[in-house]
C-alpha cells in the first residue's frame, strides 16, 4: 500500500503570484488547461497501489478546494483528503503533525511532493530505484537558488546536503519529489524533541508563537536532511525529464508551455486538432473555444475577435480578446478585456537557452528599484485598453 502527501502551503505563501492568488489559491491556478495540483495528483494515481493522496496546508477551507477535491476524487478514483494545519510548521512539521493519519493503514512508503513544481512526477521509477538502490543538472549560478546535493556516485546515496548554498556545492538540485519509509519520522521527532528542548533552555529566542507551535516548525530540507546525508539512510533518484519551479506568474507560462509539449505524446486529447473547418492552430495549446498559438491554454467562455494573435499565454475565463489583438507572453485575469488593435506583451521568462541545464530563474519583481523584465499578468477583470479602434500598447507590467 502507498499514499502520497503533496504540500501547498497556505495564503501567507504565494506573494510572488500576486494578483492570481488573490482570486484562486495558487495549487488550483490553471496551467495547461487544469489546476496546478491536479498534474500531481494524475501522476499519483497511475502509481499501483495507490491508496489516498492528502494535502497538507494552512489555507483555510473553501468552496473552491472542496469542489476541487470532490472533483478529482471522483476523475481519479483515489481518495483525495485535504489537512489543515493551524498555523505554517513547515515541510517537515506539517508531516510530523499529521503522521497519524499518514500511517494509517500502514503504507510501506509515502510520495511527499511541493505543489509549486511542474514535472513528468517519474513516481514509478522512484519506487523501482527505492528496491535497487542519472538526469539534469544545474547550472553553477542557478545551484545556488536550490537545496544541492552531493553523491556517491556508485551508490547514489546523499553524502551531503545543503538548501540554497552561498557558494557553489554541487549542479545536482533537490526537485521537491520525495519517496519516504514510514522511519523518517523517527528522524523527524528528533528533530522536534530537539527543538523542545531548545525551547525549554532558551524559551524567549525564535519566532513568535506559544512553544508547542515553534517546536513543530521544522525544515525538511535544512533541519532534516543536512541530518540524514552521508548517515547512508538518504539517497538521490536523477531524472532526465523536465522539470521546473512555478514560483511566480512568470514561470507558469513556461510550465504551460512543458505540459502542452507532454501532452503531444501523454495527453494529445487535451491539445485543439488543425481542422479543415477550424480555427488556424499552430503548434500545441489546450483550450476550450478557437484560439491561435503555440503554446497557448484558454480557459471556458473566452470571447476571441477576428484576427487575434495569442502565443505563449494563459487566457482565463470569461477574458475578451476583441478584433485584432495581440496578446504574447501574459496571463490575461479572469473576465479581463483586451481592446480591439490593443497589444498586450510581456518579457518571457524563458532559461538560458544557450545552457542545455539551465533553470527558469524566480526572480522577485523589483530589484535595486528598479522593476524587473517579465511576462504581463492583468489580474482579474482588468481593461487596459479599451475603445473603438483605439491602438495601444502594454508591456511588462502587473495590472489588477
Amino acid at each position: 500500500m502507498l499514499k502520497a502527501v503533496i504540500l501547498i502551503g497556505g495564503s501567507q505563501k504565494g506573494t510572488r503570484f500576486r494578483p492570481l492568488s488573490f482570486e484562486v489559491p495558487k495549487p488550483l491556478f490553471p496551467v495547461a488547461g487544469v489546476p496546478m495540483i491536479q498534474h500531481h495528483i494524475e501522476a499519483c494515481a497511475k502509481v499501483p497501489n495507490m491508496k489516498e493522496v492528502l494535502l497538507i496546508g494552512f489555507y483555510q477551507p473553501n468552496e473552491e478546494l472542496s469542489r476541487f477535491l470532490i472533483t478529482a476524487q471522483q476523475q481519479f478514483k483515489v481518495s483525495i483528503r485535504y489537512l489543515q494545519e493551524y498555523a505554517a510548521l513547515g515541510t517537515g512539521g506539517g508531516l510530523y503533525h499529521f503522521r497519524d493519519q499518514i500511517l494509517t493503514g500502514n503504507p510501506e512508503s509515502f510520495f511527499v511532493m511541493n505543489t509549486d513544481v511542474c514535472s513528468e512526477f517519474p513516481l514509478e521509477e522512484m519506487l523501482e530505484f527505492q528496491k535497487t538502490r542519472e538526469q539534469p543538472d544545474a547550472n553553477r549560478r542557478q545551484s545556488l537558488n536550490y537545496g544541492c546535493i552531493v553523491e556517491n556516485q556508485l551508490t547514489h546515496q546523499v553524502l551531503h546536503y545543503v538548501e540554497k548554498p552561498g557558494t557553489f556545492v554541487s549542479d545536482i538540485i533537490n526537485c521537491g519529489v520525495y519517496l519516504f519509509t514510514p522511519t523518517i519520522f523517527q528522524h523527524i521527532g528528533d528533530v522536534f524533541h530537539s527543538n523542545q528542548h531548545d525551547l525549554a533552555l532558551y524559551p524567549d529566542i525564535g519566532e513568535e508563537g506559544n512553544g508547542w507551535h515553534r517546536a513543530e516548525v521544522i525544515r525538511l530540507e535544512q533541519d532534516v536532511f543536512t541530518a540524514l546525508a552521508g548517515r547512508g539512510d538518504l539517497y538521490v533518484y536523477k531524472t532526465d525529464g523536465f522539470w521546473s519551479q512555478i514560483k511566480s506568474a512568470g514561470s507558469a507560462i513556461y510550465a504551460n508551455r512543458l505540459y502542452l509539449n507532454q501532452y503531444e505524446s501523454s495527453h494529445p486529447d487535451r491539445l485543439a486538432p488543425h481542422t479543415q473547418e477550424g480555427p488556424t492552430i499552430l503548434g500545441m495549446k489546450r483550450l476550450h473555444h478557437p484560439t491561435l498559438g503555440p503554446n497557448v491554454s484558454i480557459g471556458t467562455g473566452v470571447t476571441i475577435g477576428a484576427g487575434v494573435r495569442v502565443r505563449e499565454s494563459i487566457i482565463l475565463h470569461g477574458a475578451s480578446l476583441q478584433d485584432h489583438s495581440c496578446v504574447l507572453n501574459c496571463i490575461v485575469g479572469w473576465d479581463s478585456s483586451i481592446g480591439r488593435w490593443a497589444r498586450v506583451e510581456g518579457t518571457p521568462s524563458d532559461p538560458n537557452p544557450n545552457d542545455p541545464y539551465a533553470k527558469i530563474d524566480s526572480e522577485t519583481l523589483f530589484s535595486d528599484g528598479k522593476l524587473n523584465p517579465s511576462i504581463t499578468i492583468l489580474g482579474k477583470r482588468s481593461v487596459p485598453l479599451r475603445g473603438a479602434g483605439g491602438v495601444g500598447r502594454v508591456n511588462g507590467q502587473i495590472l489588477s
